[in-house]
Formats: structure tokens, sequence, C-alpha cells
């Protein structure tokens, strides 16, 4: 389907992006993709950015000095329809490193979650509808690397060549079915999306498998090891993965080795990495040692928020959580279009008891009240007469006795 196309044009001046851009504003659906180098750099940089307009895909570089400001006003016009295939991680490092604002997105992952599909990954679903088979060799390619090879401007143009005719298939079914309303809402919450630089915490080494299990001394050398990690991907450039891998902090942790030979022995440890790393890796455990242990187990902040939460408030959560199972099954989508995280913990929280007061909840979208809104009320008012109250102290989550 795709052997005949022309081939994409690859955008490495100001000037190209300018004319480039002449082009695109005449079409009202534009696609957009980009590449980042994740698996390659401590801090992931913008490598690509793909459009396709019409017929005609661009692949941007900004890596050859593109200054990429330009493309702000078209992801900002709400007369323009951008279109992404699981655009959440391109739309956030977008809005981090250039401030981009974006109106009217259509996310065809969304779209076909929606719809029902377990499968919604690009590959698969241009698989399954067009019958166009994507080569995904250089899905972990090094994207910062260049010159950029043929194979590799190839791949890029297609995760965006398709996404227009897909979306309109996707609108066609939805509507049909009435699910239009579902990516609405989610593409809206893409829009209003807020980008932040990550913040380190050398507390998270609790999130390495088996961290919890450890006694407090060897949980402090994890935590020592972890940090030192960080100090050195920082400094290379390089995923935290590529210095040392989490189950050898782990291994280095629980063995505590006091020499480079001991060091050496520890599985996964390298000849190589010992000669890098071994005196540094060594001085963190004899820090380690010297801090002592640990006087308790770190708790990480929740992803889904529920440590702020009491005890009764926690209950509450849990039930709305299966109620929420329970419409996606009956959907046969995603719990989560249903209603997000976000929305699930407000509800916990605020607990509303009127129309009146479910308006207020942010993030609950106008089609949610009107089909779940009195059943939500009803739903909590239930639960929360059915729950225990106690002190209605926080909840703490414990690490294990030691």
């Amino acid at each position: 389907m795709h052997r005949d196309l022309p081939p994409p044009e690859l955008i490495d001046s100001d000037a190209a992006l300018g004319r480039a851009l002449e082009t695109i504003a005449a079409h009202g659906e534009i696609a957009v993709d980009t590449e980042a180098d994740s698996f390659f750099s401590y801090r992931e940089k913008v490598c690509l950015v793909q459009i396709t307009a019409g017929e005609h895909d661009w692949v941007v570089d900004p890596l050859a000095g593109v200054d990429l400001t330009p493309l702000g006003r078209m992801f900002a016009d709400p007369g323009k329809v951008k279109v992404f295939h699981d655009g959440e991680y391109d739309i956030l490092i977008l809005k981090r490193d250039w401030r981009f604002e974006f109106k009217n997105l259509f996310d065809t992952r969304i779209a076909e979650a929606a719809l029902g599909v377990e499968s919604p990954g690009l590959a698969a679903v241009l698989r399954a509808r067009f019958g166009v088979e994507l080569d995904k060799s250089m899905q972990r390619s090094d994207w910062s690397a260049r010159p950029l090879s043929a194979k590799q401007i190839q791949y890029a143009r297609f995760d965006t060549h398709f996404l227009t005719a897909l979306m309109h298939e996707q609108r066609r079914e939805l509507a049909a079915r009435d699910r239009a309303m579902i990516v609405e809402g989610e593409c809206l919450r893409l829009e209003r999306l807020q980008a932040s630089e990550p913040v380190f915490s050398a507390d998270d080494f609790v999130k390495i498998k088996g961290a919890r299990n450890l006694d407090f001394a060897a949980q402090r050398r994890l935590r020592e090891l972890y940090a030192l990690r960080h100090e050195l991907a920082s400094a290379a450039d390089l995923p935290a993965f590529k210095v040392l891998g989490n189950d050898v902090l782990y291994a280095i942790a629980e063995r505590d080795p006091h020499t480079l030979a001991e060091l050496e022995r520890v599985p996964g440890f390298s000849p190589k990495q010992s000669r890098r790393l071994g005196e540094p890796v060594l001085r963190a455990l004899e820090h380690a040692y010297e801090l002592g242990p640990l006087e308790r187990t770190p708790t990480p902040p929740a992803r889904d928020g529920t440590d702020t939460l009491d005890e009764p408030e926690v209950e509450l959560h849990e039930r709305l959580k299966e109620w929420r199972r329970q419409r996606g099954v009956e959907l046969g989508v995603d719990s989560a279009l249903v209603l997000n995280r976000h929305v699930l913990l407000r509800l916990a929280k605020r607990r509303p008891s009127t129309l009146a007061e479910l308006g207020e909840i942010e993030g609950l979208m106008p089609w949610q009240r009107e089909r779940y809104g009195a059943h939500l009320i009803e739903t909590i008012a239930r639960a929360w007469n059915e729950i225990p109250k106690e002190s209605g102290v926080r909840r703490r989550r414990r690490g294990p006795r030691r």
C-alpha cells in the first residue's frame, strides 16, 4: 500500500521549515509524532518531529539547528486538528522544551481503545485496518545520532502518514456507537497536561524490586548506590540503567562487598564496570556505613494519590474503582476511559452529594455527569454510609518490621 509513496522531506534548516509550514497552512488536519532519545540520554530530548498533511510527509530535525518555535502557532490553532497516536509523551516533551500549547487534538490510540480494541498500538491497528506492515526495527534506534539513515527517515514518516485516514475511519465508528465524547474528553485532558521537570529523590530506591525486603542497613546501602548512579548517569548523560541495572544495585546492597575483589564477584558487575565504577561504588558503601542503617523504609507518594486519603476515604476509593471497573466491562473499554484516576481521587476526597457538587469536580466531563452523575452520587452515599469511620487519621503505609 505504501511502496509507491514519494520520499519524505527532511527539514534541516529554518528556511525549509518555513516553506513546509506554508504548505501545511492549507490543510485542516495535521498528523504529528516525535522521536526522542530516552534510551540513550539521561535527560531525553526531541530528536525529530514528524508531520503529515495531505499526502506530504516531513521529518523535522531540531538537532540540525532547526528552531521549532514556528510550530507553536500550528499546535495552538483551534481551527486545525492535530492527530497523534498515543500522544501524551510527545505532548509533554514538546510542552516541556518549547512551552507549546495544544488545541483541537485527536488521539487515534485513545479512539481505538474507546472502540474496545484490545491492542491499540499503531503497528497492530494499521495492520488490522489497512493491511500495512510497519517495520519496527528502528523502534529503539538512537535518534540523536547523526547522520540519520534512510531507514530511520522512512521509519519515522510512517508514524504519521496514515493517522489522518485512521482518524476518519474512527470518527465514523465512534459516532455510530455514541463514543465520540469519550475521545473528546480524553483529548481535552491531553491539552491541559502540565509539563514539569522530573525531580530526583534518593528515596525512590524503594521502587527497586525487593528493596522493601532488605534490612535497614542494606536499604541504606541501596539508597546510597541509587544516589551514586543518578550522579554518574547525569554526568555522563546516560540513562540510569546503562550505568548500573537495578538488579546489580540490589545485589551489591545485599552482599555488601568491602573490596574490589568482592565487588567483582557480584553477579552482573563486570570487570569493565569494576575498572570504571569500582572505587565510587566502594566509597558509596563506606558512606552508607558511616550514616548507619535507615530508621524506617521511605514511602514515596502513591502514583494514584491514595496516600493523601484517610482510611475511610481509601475504602471509598476502592469501591469507586470497582464501580468504574464494572462500567468499563459494560462498555467494553478500559476502565480509565470511564473515569481517569485523578477524577476518581477527587470523588473519594470530596464525596459530592448533589449534581451541583458533582459538577464542581475538576476533570469530570459533561458526558460523564450526564450518563453517570445520579449513579455516582448514589454509589458514593451508599458506600460512605457502609464504611466504618474510626479516628480519621491519615493512613500510613509501613515497611517491613525490623
